[in-house]
C-alpha cells in the first residue's frame, strides 16, 4: 500500500488546474448593474481562459456560454456547471485544496454570508453539488464545522499561513471558539505550522470584517506585499501604519525579516451614498503566467501596483483587470475568483 505523504496548503503561485468564477445573474446582488458587471467578469474569464482552464458556475450556463462566444474568451479552455446561486464571491464559498497526497484533498468549509450577513445557502452548497457531479475529483473533506472564507487566509506554501484577528474572531463565525481554539482547528485542517496574525488593517467598507486578500499577501521569496497609506488626513493613515509596522515583526521560520513590498493605497473611491468603498490593490489573483490585478481608473495608482507586483513576481506578466464595477459590492478581483491546483509538488 503506498503510504499518505504529508499534506500541505500550496501557495496561490502553485501550478493550476484551474480557476473557478460564480456568474453574476439578475437575482443577485448585481441586478442593477448586471450589464456593466458582467463586462469585468468577462475580462477575467477571457484573461484566465487564454492561459488555463477556467470552471465557470451559473445559474444559467447555456447564457454564459453564448455570451463568452462572442467575446476573445478560448471557449475551449471552459466548463460550464448549471446551479443555483445567491452570489458570486467563489473566493469564500469554494473548496480549499491541500496536496500531497495521490489526490487532491479539497476541504469544505461553511460559508454563512461573513457572519450571518447575506443570504448564503446556495453558494454554501455548491462545493459539494460540484463534487456529487464528478467536476471536481479527489478526496473530499467535510470541514463544516468550521466558518472559514478562502479570502480570510494566506499560504506560503511552507506551512505558514497568514490571516487577521478581525475576521476570525468576529461575531456569527465560530463563537464560543477562543483564538486558541481556531488556531488549533486551522492548523489540523489545512496541515499549517504556524499562524501569523495581524490585528490592524481593517479597511473602510470592507463588510467581511478584514480578509487578509485586501491587506497582505504572500509571494515568492519570503516576500508579503501589503498596502500601505502614506496620507496622515486619510482616515485609515493610523491603522495602516500599525499594520505595517506589526507586519515588520514577523518573521520567517528561519527566523529572517521578511521582504515587504508596498502597493499605494487608491484615492478613495465612494459609492452612490457617500459611503467609502473598500479598494485595494492587495487583491490580486495568480493564475499559470500571469497575475491578474484590479485597477480603479486611476493611472497612476494603477501604474504603481503594477511596478510592485512586477517585483514580487518577476516570471509572471502582470495584467491590469478594471475592478470598477466590483468595488461598488464591496470585493474586487480575487474575491471572485478561486484557483484549484495542479498534484504536484513543483
Amino acid at each position: 500500500m503506498e503510504q499518505r505523504r504529508e499534506l500541505y496548503l500550496p501557495a496561490e503561485w502553485h501550478k493550476q488546474q484551474f480557476v473557478q468564477l460564480t456568474w453574476p445573474h439578475e437575482n443577485s446582488d448585481w441586478a442593477y448593474m448586471l450589464q456593466e458587471v458582467e463586462q469585468c467578469f468577462t475580462e477575467i474569464a477571457a484573461a484566465i481562459s487564454r492561459r488555463q482552464k477556467l470552471l465557470i458556475v451559473a445559474p444559467d450556463t447555456d447564457a454564459v456560454r453564448q455570451h463568452l462566444q462572442k467575446t476573445s474568451a478560448n471557449i475551449q479552455n471552459i466548463r460550464f456547471f448549471q446551479c443555483e446561486t445567491n452570489d458570486t464571491w467563489a473566493r469564500d464559498h469554494a473548496f480549499i485544496t491541500l496536496l500531497g497526497d495521490a489526490v487532491p484533498h479539497y476541504l469544505d468549509f461553511e460559508f454563512n454570508g461573513w457572519g450571518r450577513k447575506f443570504p448564503a445557502e446556495l453558494d454554501n452548497a455548491i462545493n459539494s453539488k460540484l463534487y456529487d457531479a464528478g467536476v471536481i475529483r479527489g478526496e473530499y473533506e467535510d470541514c463544516l464545522s468550521l466558518v472559514l472564507e478562502g479570502g480570510s487566509i494566506e499560504s506560503d506554501g511552507k506551512g505558514t499561513l497568514l490571516t487577521t484577528t478581525h475576521c476570525l474572531m468576529a461575531p456569527h463565525r465560530n463563537q464560543p471558539l477562543t483564538k486558541e481554539q481556531i488556531e488549533q482547528r486551522l492548523q489540523r485542517m489545512l496541515h499549517v505550522k504556524r499562524i501569523l496574525w495581524l490585528d490592524h488593517g481593517n479597511l473602510i467598507g470592507d463588510d467581511t470584517d478584514g480578509h487578509i486578500d485586501t491587506i497582505a499577501r504572500f509571494a515568492p521569496d519570503d516576500t508579503i506585499v501589503h498596502v500601505r497609506c502614506d496620507d496622515p488626513q486619510d482616515e485609515q493613515f493610523a491603522d495602516l501604519q500599525a499594520m505595517e509596522a506589526q507586519l515588520a515583526t514577523f518573521r520567517t521560520p528561519e527566523g529572517k525579516p521578511y521582504r515587504m513590498l508596498p502597493l499605494p493605497t487608491p484615492t478613495p473611491i465612494f459609492d452612490e451614498n457617500g459611503e467609502r468603498l473598500p479598494a485595494t490593490y492587495a487583491n490580486f489573483l495568480v493564475i499559470n503566467g500571469a497575475v491578474l490585478y484590479p485597477t480603479y481608473s486611476q493611472p497612476e495608482n494603477d501604474r504603481q501596483a503594477s511596478e510592485i507586483l512586477s517585483k514580487a513576481f518577476p516570471m509572471h506578466e502582470i495584467i491590469g483587470i478594471n475592478c470598477c464595477s466590483l468595488i461598488k459590492q464591496h470585493g474586487s478581483l480575487h474575491c471572485v475568483t478561486m484557483q484549484y491546483p495542479c498534484n504536484e509538488r513543483y
